[in-house]
């Protein structure tokens, strides 16, 4: 089976095509080969997949030519959420995972994303490995005398073990109430049966399938949240936590509505942990992540980590060094004493537990950390490019709003760093045509400003 090679790549999270343009059956039974040939016979693999079009069918693409070239498959018997798959796969000794998903894209695309033994993203040098192999060989199409493919459950070891990772002694009787908008993707309600037992009351919203994911991409920013903030407000929500379309991200809001930002909450877990539950280990931002957090790690007296944009450098340090909480700016997030991998219903968990542990709203939490560490304006604005542009140091300002630049970070992107600590950064989207804009700032009308000089350099 020949397929063009060239519309096979993986990005910052796996590989990502338009359904029926570059995601075809065609391409992804090439990559379903090239990961097998990577594996080898006599291995194990699990295949899960999200709520999309017709990610179920292509799972068993996937399975059924694992099967053919000698691989003992489990398959997940209904949408899952990534965490779910990359648990399993460390639960079972499962040597690969593969996820049918393409995360918070918008619904026109799928995804294939590998996790390796631990449970971790794929590396770089996996990637590009599979990558070297695409081709190679022709696809079996013809069962192998040893493969097998299995279709199981893998959500109840993953609600038994959150079950356990949650202090639900501390939180059985808060009377909490949490709103969890699933955004139509395979978070579902997974929340429900984790808090079984407990006072909690929790209510769930866009928690159906829907492949349209109702017209809007289901990636938790603050625009995609407006009902969420309006009911947790409105019907006096003490939480409403957010989940993207594989439920590996998180956002979250305030009982009065305040939108909490993804930064904000790797914040509140990395206090947690540490002072509440008393845990050592240090915290992991990448180039995009607020100053807040270095403030944090500093006052903790603890080892800040910055790694390029992508979760797979956050699960490699996990893996190698001792992590209490790792964290992007897009809303992954990941915890000591767990899979070395992100996960949105975890991290929602979490911030009941700590209010439950300091018994205070999650706002007055939120304030007091903004008054300890600093409050600071973090914007993101994606701008469509029609065509490729090559950013260059010498091309870009050596001034930030009538401050002088004085550090540059170029090894994921560009971003200046001016005088007074305010940044702004330039990167482009590993998945989609996009050039991202990031900017921080102490004021929201400084990084409005900061926003709008990087759109003009942009254009």
């Amino acid at each position: 089976m020949q397929g063009n090679n060239q519309e096979i790549r993986f990005g910052t999270d796996g590989w990502r095509g338009v359904i029926g343009d570059n995601y075809t059956f065609k391409n992804l039974k090439i990559l379903a080969q090239a990961v097998a040939d990577y594996l080898g016979p006599d291995k194990k693999a699990a295949v899960g997949f999200d709520t999309r079009f017709m990610s179920g069918c292509f799972a068993e693409i996937v399975a059924e030519i694992f099967k053919n070239n000698g691989i003992r498959v489990v398959l997940s018997d209904r949408p899952v959420p990534t965490p779910t798959l990359s648990f399993a796969v460390k639960k079972r000794g499962m040597d690969l995972g593969i996820m049918i998903t393409a995360s918070h894209n918008p619904s026109e695309y799928n995804g294939f994303k590998i996790k390796t033994a631990s449970g971790g993203a794929a590396s770089p040098e996996i990637t590009r490995e599979v990558e070297s192999r695409l081709g190679r060989t022709p696809v079996k199409e013809t069962p192998h005398q040893d493969g097998r493919i299995d279709k199981v459950d893998l959500v109840s070891d993953y609600v038994k073990f959150i079950r356990g990772y949650i202090d639900l002694k501390k939180i059985a009787r808060k009377k909490f109430k949490v709103l969890v908008d699933a955004m139509y993707g395979s978070g579902n309600s997974f929340v429900a049966p984790i808090l079984k037992g407990t006072d909690i009351k929790v209510e769930f919203m866009r928690n159906t399938i829907n492949p349209s994911f109702g017209g809007r991409r289901p990636e938790p920013v603050e625009e995609n949240l407006e009902d969420l903030k309006s009911r947790v407000k409105k019907e006096k929500f003490d939480l409403g936590i957010a989940l993207d379309g594989d439920a590996d991200r998180i956002a979250a809001v305030a009982g009065d509505g305040t939108f909490i930002h993804p930064q904000k909450i790797l914040g509140l877990l990395a206090l947690h942990l540490h002072q509440d539950r008393g845990w050592p280990g240090g915290i992991v931002k990448t180039i995009c992540g607020s100053n807040m957090i270095d403030n944090i790690a500093s006052y903790l007296k603890v080892k800040l980590y910055e790694t390029p944009v992508g979760f797979k450098y956050i699960s490699t340090l996990m893996e190698t060094e001792d992590i209490v909480a790792g964290g992007e700016e897009a809303g992954g997030m990941g915890v000591k004493g767990y899979i070395p991998e992100r996960d949105g219903t975890m991290a929602g968990l979490l911030l009941v537990e700590m209010m439950a542990w300091r018994n205070k709203d999650i706002l007055k939490i939120l304030n007091e950390m903004e008054k300890q560490f600093g409050r600071y304006y973090y914007l993101r604005q994606d701008l469509r490019l029609n065509r490729k542009i090559e950013l260059k140091k010498e091309n870009l300002p050596g001034e930030l709003l009538g401050r002088k630049v004085v550090a540059v970070k170029d090894y994921d992107g560009i971003k200046l760093i001016s005088q007074d600590g305010d940044w702004l950064m330039f990167r482009g989207s590993g998945t989609e045509p996009i050039m991202r804009v990031y900017v921080e700032a102490a004021s929201l009308p400084k990084a409005r400003k900061l926003l709008e000089l990087g759109r003009k350099t942009i254009s």
